[in-house]
Order: structure tokens, then sequence, then C-alpha cells
């Protein structure tokens, strides 16, 4: 029998209990365990079962509020998420790993790569390092892995391994970023309905969300619903647009990056450091590397396996505590044998919801576009169509 709840882990060394974690556990995962051991860790931590959560403070400084785990409903299958401090994530993330990023301080010189998922994360991590390397190649892809961490999924051993200078990758909202004025950040937008068609393949595509059989029109409910992982879309892009002229943000879109990725590499070159872009201006060979290393063709033959949890000690001869517990978790949903192959780097292009929307979930989509980008230059960027 499945059992899935909701595991309040709160405080209790003072008057009031403060929420500091949150979970949905469920019994037929072996996984599962490990979520009750990491909350008997701390002393003055315990566990029940609760409905709603009201708020979840992450330090002193800042409160998130959250809300309750509420399904959409007539939702044949949906990927595998849990909850902390507000924010879903997938379950075969490590908590522990998950919990680090958040609370992680950064230094002044830390470089981080935000995006809402499928929104130009790995091109974009891929155009920074090459910036940092001044053009020249990984002689391993699997240096990737560790020179541009995935922090929401590899916590403080990602964040301790990355070779300097470099770029963390995340997904988090601007409210729950690691945040300091001194640090750099870079964050990419991309048109809502192209970022729901590449969502919906990447949940299939990567077996720990337990989505490899699921539907598109279910997926367009979660992702209408806000229930899928970084919570809603339009929420994770406002809560970063107030920011896009902060002198400590670079903010752009996967569409410029189609358009000119000349233009976007020059401006980044500058925004990271005037040691950047006065090497592709002394040697333009320099440009030439960035532009062809982050090129989709590129990535798609270099990167593929590097995302491929299963062969990771054989290509790497190292695996992180966080991608062990992807590995562990994805064995433990005892998977097919047969699954489609591989594809973290799909198509990239602009435009593939049109292969993909019925005329009724683009007028529910254009019309929450409407709803929720009203005010700002936005519905300029991503005009309903």
């Amino acid at each position: 029998m499945s059992v899935a709840v909701m595991f309040h882990l709160c405080t209790t060394n003072t008057n009031v209990s403060h929420l500091v974690d949150s979970f949905i556990y469920n019994s037929t995962t072996s996984i599962g365990a490990e979520y009750l051991r990491y909350a008997n860790k701390a002393d003055n931590i315990k566990h029940q079962v609760v409905c709603v959560v009201e708020i979840t403070p992450l330090s002193p400084e800042r409160n998130f509020a959250t809300k309750p785990y509420k399904m959409t409903a007539n939702i044949k299958k949906r990927p595998r998420y849990v909850i902390m401090n507000g924010i879903y994530y997938p379950e075969m993330f490590s908590p522990k790993c998950f919990r680090e990023a958040l609370e992680y301080k950064p230094q002044p010189s830390d470089v981080f790569i935000d995006t809402y998922p499928k929104c130009g994360t790995t091109w974009m991590q891929n155009v920074a390092l090459y910036i940092f390397r001044k053009g020249k190649e990984l002689q391993d892809p699997s240096e990737f892995l560790r020179a541009a961490p995935f922090i929401d999924m590899l916590g403080m051993e990602g964040i301790n391994s990355m070779p300097r200078p470099g770029a963390f990758k995340t997904h988090l909202p601007y409210s729950h970023m690691p945040y300091s004025p001194e640090a750099k950040y870079i964050f990419v937008a991309r048109n809502p309905k192209d970022c729901c068609v590449s969502f919906f393949h990447h949940a299939r595509n990567q077996t720990g969300f337990g989505f490899w059989d699921g539907e598109f029109d279910d997926f367009f409910e979660l992702f209408m619903a806000g229930e899928l992982e970084y919570n809603d879309y339009f929420d994770h892009l406002l809560d970063w647009y107030p920011h896009r002229n902060d002198p400590n943000v670079f903010y752009t879109r996967f569409e410029d990056m189609k358009k000119d990725m000349t233009s976007v590499v020059l401006k980044l070159s500058k925004f990271l450091g005037q040691e950047y872009i006065d090497a592709i201006e002394k040697d333009n060979n320099v440009l030439n590397n960035i532009l062809l290393y982050s090129g989709f063709d590129y990535m798609k033959k270099k990167l593929s396996e590097v995302y491929d949890m299963q062969k990771l000690a054989e290509f790497t001869g190292h695996v992180f505590e966080g991608h062990k517990h992807c590995i562990e978790f994805t064995a433990s949903l005892n998977p097919p044998d047969e699954l489609p192959e591989l594809q973290f780097i799909r198509k990239g292009i602009v435009g593939d919801w049109k292969n993909y929307f019925s005329p009724d979930q683009n007028e529910r989509l254009n019309k929450k576009m409407l709803e929720k980008m009203k005010g700002t230059e936005l519905l300029q960027w991503y005009p309903v169509e």
C-alpha cells in the first residue's frame, strides 16, 4: 500500500515552533527512509503529519511564505516532486544537498546562472564557462559537471569542487537565492509556451521523474497550475523581473541568444570582468571558440552522456553525493527496461510549442500570460499569438 504524507519539520528550542522543512514521503520507495533519517539528525527537530504549511523561515533575514501541496484534479500521471521551503523540487534530489544550496552564503567572486527549468540553463552554462576559459576547450566533457555544478542537486560538494572562476547553476526564484550584492547573477528568460514543451520532454526523458510515459495534456495542466519543480513559471519570472537592471544582474532571453549570440557573448564578457572582453578583443579566435563550444551541435555531441545518471561512474570516474542519491532513487522506481534514448539537450528552437498546443490550450495560456504579465514589458517580449 502506498502512503503519501507531508512531513512538517520544526524547531522546538523556542516558545514558538518554526517550520524548517517539509516534503512528501511515499512509503513505496526505499529512498523515503532517508527523509526520516535526515529529520532525526537534529535534536531540535520533530516531525508530524500536516495538511497545510504556513511559514518557512530559511534564515533570520528572510521569510518565505509557502502554500499547501494542492494537486490539480484529473491528472493521470505527474512527475515526482517534493517540497522544501515552499519550493517544489525533484524527489530524486538529496534533501540535504538541496538545503545546502538554499543556505549557501555567497562569496564576493561567485557567479550564479539562474533560469526557470528548460529556459536555456545548460546553454548559458556553456557560454559562461567558455568565457571564463577564454575559448579553451575542456579536455574531457565530464569536467563540465565540476566546472559548472548544479548546486540544487549537488549542494556543498558541488560548490566546493568547482574550479574558479566559474558559475553555479540553479533554478531558485530570486526570493530564495543565496544572495550577496557582491556576487553576480545571470538570468535567462524564455517564452512560456516553448518552455512548457521543452519541460514536458525533460520530465519524460529523465527517468527519476517517474514520468517516462506521461502525456502532454497532463503536463500542460500542471504547468498552468504551477505544480512543477520550482513552482509557477510566471511567479519565477516575475520574481526576477524587477531586478533586470540591477548592477550585479545580467538579464537576457533565450530568444536573444538564438538571434544574436555574438552580441550576448560580448555583453556577458564585459559583465563578468574586463579581462574577458579584453581577451576577445585581442584574439578573435577566443570569440569564435566560445561560439563553437557553446553551440547546440557541439553540446549535443559532447554532453549527452554527461547527463546519463546511470553512466556517470564509468564516464566521469567520480560520482557526487547528489548524483548518487539520484541514481539510487531512480533505481527504486523500477523503470521499464526499454526507455526512450536520453536527450537532455533536445532542439533548442523557438516556436516548437505550435507543434503541441491545441487551440484551447493556446487560448488558456494566452489568458494567463495577459493576467500575469500585465503592466510589464514582458508582453512585448512574448506577445500572445
